[in-house]
């Protein structure tokens, strides 16, 4: 019988690196990148092997080519499971995911053992790459680029917590407006009343950087702007 460990390296060859080829990624077994100009755009995959299971997970970072290539050698791609200080930003992809927490998936012997492997990709599809993409632009545009730190927010978090409201999950700012995004949806009346207080907070700090707040979903669908 087929093991999990044999099942996680077949799938890895066979699947899952041809299918984030497939989506425009170029790169080797476990570190792939998204063509860019100015920035490397990185996924990488993070492995916890156990005796009977393999699980695994998505780095992903962000780098200026300017920043790499004052410290690598020609020819050598950084890695997004590597910290080395400089990264624009760096986050495993579940904090980008609806879930905002750490996210592991498994391939398992049975008939559906190809499903993570499908999932994941799908993963890296519909919220990694969008994210990667819309941090190397804001970090591209003057005046742009995120506004407050996931610490900074704990007060607004807070909050919407207490009226059962999904978090804040960044606050950035893009083009002279203050863009907050988070796991809502625009038939949800309770969480357009919440954002809107909160974003009536955030325009009575008199910040000349931004004239208005603009909520988005996590796949980055606008839904709310308040002047």
């Amino acid at each position: 019988m087929t093991t999990a460990h044999e099942l996680h390296a077949q799938g890895l060859r066979e699947h899952l690196a041809p299918a984030l080829r497939a989506l425009g990624l170029a790169g080797r077994l476990r570190t792939f990148d998204l063509p860019d100009d100015t920035h490397w755009l990185l996924i990488g995959l993070v492995e916890r092997p156990a005796a009977d299971r393999v699980a695994f997970t998505f780095g992903l970072g962000l780098v200026r080519r300017s920043d790499w290539a004052l410290t690598a050698a020609p020819g050598d791609r950084p890695d997004p499971r590597v910290r080395y200080g400089f990264e624009v930003w760096r986050a495993r992809i579940g904090e980008v995911l609806p879930i905002g927490e750490d996210v592991w998936w498994e391939v398992l012997p049975g008939p559906r053992w190809q499903l993570p492997l499908d999932d994941a990709v799908a993963a890296v599809r519909d919220y990694a790459l969008p994210e990667l993409r819309r941090r190397a632009a804001a970090d591209r545009a003057p005046g742009g680029g995120p506004y407050l730190s996931p610490a900074e927010l704990e007060d607004v978090n807070a909050a919407l917590l207490t009226a059962s409201v999904a978090r804040v999950q960044r606050a950035e700012l893009a083009d002279g407006e203050l863009v907050l995004t988070g796991a809502w949806t625009r038939g949800d009346g309770v969480a357009r009343i919440v954002l809107a207080g909160a974003a009536q907070g955030f325009l009575s700090a008199g910040d000349e950087r931004f004239k208005s707040v603009s909520c988005v979903d996590t796949l980055g669908r606008a839904l709310w702007t308040f002047p």
